[in-house]
């Protein structure tokens, strides 16, 4: 954004405290303005359509100065207020290739707004391609850069296939009541007086004080925040460990997970899909993650069905942009001074989508490089799926 367009930015911010004829007059002024492309420009900051402007520019073009203003409340009503249930279309439309960086709120899409308005029509709603775009931008979408769409040196072929077979897999599970988690591994944070990215709400002169280094040090307290979101009841679970993130950690976790909420939510389960990354502490070539999975397995007497991401895709899962992210937003520029408050912090996350989070603080150590037979691995009760058997499997009581 140039410094013409910050100025404009800072102008309009009086738009709130102006009646109805007011702010169109207002910004058919600034629109003029600024000259080509004022219209547009205005149209984008302050959200009004470019017909409300043109009706403004009349206003100022008019001699005669009327006084009279709607009622609040008047006027055409919005799209989603006329079709109260074409967000919810539009969500179901574009979630199986919706991507979602990690650390921020925003979101963002592969179809372009005119397939997807096509697509919404024949559905039978009346919308087009702006209204769409716009209705996206209220939903926390986002156009990003071409640069971030690339996740390593090359894209796997069978990517975007392997995306949509998570997203059957999903959709058919959830239809039968069967619980399909997302699980992955939160950054590391370090546990102490040490900064914490963001920023909050304090007097002047009251800034919290921290540590003016974090250099990497062994001795230093860790949390290691492993989640299971739960896709279909947008609920969460987090197990925060203070060792090693191993796969007998992220396993545990899940355990933890499945006797604190998953048996209560889902008494008759007969399979779990689990959605996880390709690497990391439940990487598909783990070996360790598949014998505690068997375990698992074998106390609770449930098969598992396991789809992991492409290589480099981690991004798409949904608990990183549906559950660490809000985390993030919660406790950013607060320290994590001690194990509590990093578990407050987590517990006390939610959304106005009605996210909720339980929290547990997983005191046990966990061994690195734990090495698991060949015979471990031929007693497996695995069976691998005809398409990409390396990343989705299922997991038998034995």
């Amino acid at each position: 954004m140039n410094k013409q367009d910050k100025q404009l930015q800072q102008r309009l911010k009086i738009l709130p405290f102006l009646n109805e004829k007011q702010r169109r007059v207002l910004a058919a002024s600034e629109a003029r303005a600024y000259g080509r492309g004022g219209i547009q420009k205005v149209s984008l900051l302050t959200r009004m359509s470019r017909d409300t402007i043109y009706a403004g520019i009349k206003d100022l073009d008019s001699k005669n100065y009327d006084d009279r203003i709607r009622k609040p409340g008047g006027g055409r009503k919005t799209l989603s207020e006329a079709q109260p249930k074409l967000q919810d279309a539009l969500n179901a439309l574009i979630e199986p290739t919706t991507r979602g960086d990690p650390e921020s709120p925003l979101r963002w899409i592969c179809k372009s707004t005119r397939n997807i308005a096509s697509a919404l029509q024949e559905k039978g709603y009346k919308v087009e391609r702006q209204s769409v775009a716009n209705i996206l931008s209220e939903l926390g979408y986002s156009l990003q850069a071409n640069n971030k769409t690339s996740e390593g040196k090359k894209d796997h072929p069978d990517r975007d296939e392997q995306f949509h077979y998570i997203n059957d897999k999903a959709k058919m599970m959830i239809k039968k009541g069967q619980p399909v988690i997302s699980v992955d591994t939160k950054k590391k944070e370090l546990v102490g007086k040490y900064k914490n990215n963001g920023s909050k709400w304090l007097k002047k002169g009251n800034a919290t004080k921290v540590l003016s280094h974090d250099f990497p040090d062994p001795n230093v307290l860790k949390a290691v925040p492993y989640g299971i979101y739960d896709i279909g009841r947008n609920t969460g679970w987090v197990n925060v460990g203070v060792d090693a993130d191993t796969a007998e950690f992220a396993v545990e976790s899940i355990r933890q997970w499945w006797i604190t909420m998953g048996k209560k939510k889902y008494p008759k389960i007969k399979e779990l899909l689990i959605c996880a990354d390709s690497g990391g502490s439940n990487g598909h070539r783990s070996h360790l993650w598949k014998r505690e999975l068997q375990k698992f397995c074998d106390k609770y007497k449930i098969k598992v069905t396991v789809c992991h991401f492409p290589p480099g895709t981690s991004k798409w899962n949904k608990i990183e942009h549906r559950m660490f992210s809000h985390i993030s937003m919660n406790w950013r520029g607060q320290p994590l001074v001690d194990y509590q408050t990093v578990v407050n912090l987590i517990g006390s996350t939610t959304t106005r989508t009605g996210l909720s989070i339980k929290v547990r603080l997983d005191k046990n150590k966990y061994q690195k490089g734990i090495k698991v037979s060949k015979e471990e691995i031929q007693q497996l009760n695995l069976h691998r799926h005809e398409f990409h058997g390396d990343w989705n499997y299922t997991i038998k009581p034995s």
